[in-house]
């Protein structure tokens, strides 16, 4: 009996170090350039409205070590640790006629429309991307990845701007 209990507390052990040193499924494809299956599934982290040029409605999602991160924090700059991934996911700001009728016809109603800008995301590994304060930073358009590199060094030259936020923008809105 008690070398069951020994066995199945040393395969428990060995399971857990071996979880804690895999690398993250979707930080590998991201990486990889493919996108990832669930990332939809992934906790909100807020919701964004960009006017301007860019003009749309967003939701910002992580993964649970983005979510951990922003918990932890309680309202400061969170420390994101290597394997965070934050993703976007962009739609036309568009008017809703149906339910601007409810209203008595008053333009009030304003609803997610067509997808803009594909899919981004930013994967935390601070030593891999150091370049880039820490962080990869990928773009997604009718799921095939974006390869222009001055685009996505774009994407990192804005993000800079916030470098005592982590280069991140979105706060947490629990």
């Amino acid at each position: 009996m008690k070398r069951l209990a020994l066995s199945l507390t040393a395969v428990v052990a060995l399971a857990g170090a071996i979880a804690a040193i895999a690398p993250d499924e979707a930080a590998t494809l991201i990486e990889a350039g493919k996108l990832p299956a669930g990332y939809r599934d992934w906790r909100l982290i807020s919701v964004a409205r960009e006017e301007g040029e860019l003009d749309d409605v967003r939701a910002i999602l992580g993964n649970d070590a983005a979510i951990k991160a922003y918990r932890e924090a309680q309202g400061a700059t969170p420390a994101f640790p290597d394997g965070t991934i934050i993703s976007r996911i962009a739609w036309s700001y568009d008017s809703s006629d149906e339910n601007n009728k409810t209203f008595g016809g008053k333009k009030q109603s304003w609803v997610a429309g067509h997808p803009k800008n594909g899919v981004q995301f930013m994967v935390k590994d601070s030593k891999k991307y150091a370049s880039t304060g820490g962080w990869k930073y990928a773009q997604f358009d009718d799921s095939i990845p974006v390869t222009d590199q001055a685009m996505l060094q774009s994407c990192y030259e804005c993000h800079a701007k916030i470098q005592d936020r982590d280069y991140v923008f979105t706060r947490y809105a629990p």
